[in-house]
């Protein structure tokens, strides 16, 4: 398959616990990037809950295959005759006290391309604030990318993007996609600073789609939605918060002319 040039566009949400109103905000952002001309569009993390409790995700667990959040991403990239990828959902696991949270993939046709199920779970505290996704998230164990047609596309979660083995093990992707609710503190330190460095040393284009702004719950995310050509430049960004959509182009032009002049990859050892 010969990758072409692709639109692509990371969604921007602020999302709450109510898992309708959510889908309601995600529908029309969507709808947006596609009449913009984007083929494929990228959802962030917990697009449809991020509750007042951590625990609210697991009480919105979804069976493989049938649930709110599922009908929507199939049904939204059917309408749009697009790759819409859900950044999270949470897919209820053996675990009745936790879930797997599923990066999901899906095609113009309305049919699943892939899931992967985030493999690195985000444990952090700073002051008041304090996570352990350990609680209510049962790991994943293997890395994923599909195949479109405008070449291949690897699937990762937000915290993933700080173990750059990962990403060696996606194999050679045109496109990888990062959907992310980074907290403002460690947004703010290392969001652009981790997105640029997996988009140089994989010199693959790099997709990222962010929480940005005061959730209900209190919680403030960073943002920052953006895409980052393989030699590390953010090619489009949104700087505010709230929600909303940007989109660029994604042209393997650029990645065989930056592959060309630094060939690194044929250099390695390990």
């Amino acid at each position: 398959m010969t990758p072409r040039p692709v639109r692509v566009a990371a969604v921007q949400m602020v999302s709450g616990g109510d898992v309708d109103a959510n889908l309601v905000q995600a529908a029309a952002l969507v709808a947006r990037a596609a009449n913009d001309g984007a083929e494929l569009v990228l959802l962030p993390e917990y697009f449809g809950i991020l509750g007042a409790h951590a625990t609210d995700k697991v009480r919105a667990a979804e069976r493989d295959g049938a649930g709110p959040q599922q009908d929507f991403l199939a049904r939204a990239s059917r309408e749009h005759r697009i790759v819409l990828i859900g950044g999270s959902v949470p897919i209820a696991s053996a675990d009745p006290a936790r879930v797997r949270s599923a990066c999901l993939a899906y095609g113009p046709d309305g049919g699943r391309l892939a899931r992967y199920d985030k493999i690195h779970l985000f444990r952090f505290a700073h002051g008041d604030e304090a996570y352990d996704e350990t609680r209510t998230i049962e790991r994943g164990d293997a890395a994923v990318a599909f195949d479109a047609p405008f070449g291949r596309v690897g699937l990762t979660i937000c915290y993933d993007v700080r173990f750059p083995e990962l990403y060696r093990a996606l194999g050679d992707c045109a496109l990888v996609c990062v959907p992310a609710a980074f907290t403002w503190i460690t947004g703010s330190a290392h969001w652009h600073l981790l997105l640029r460095t997996r988009a140089v040393e994989n010199q693959a284009w790099v997709l990222a789609a962010a929480q940005g702004g005061v959730h209900p719950n209190g919680r403030r995310t960073f943002g920052h939605s953006c895409l980052v050509d393989p030699w590390g430049a953010l090619v489009a960004e949104r700087a505010d918060d709230g929600p909303g959509v940007i989109v660029g182009t994604a042209d393997p032009a650029r990645t065989a002319d930056v592959r060309a002049r630094l060939p690194a990859h044929s250099h390695r050892v390990l």
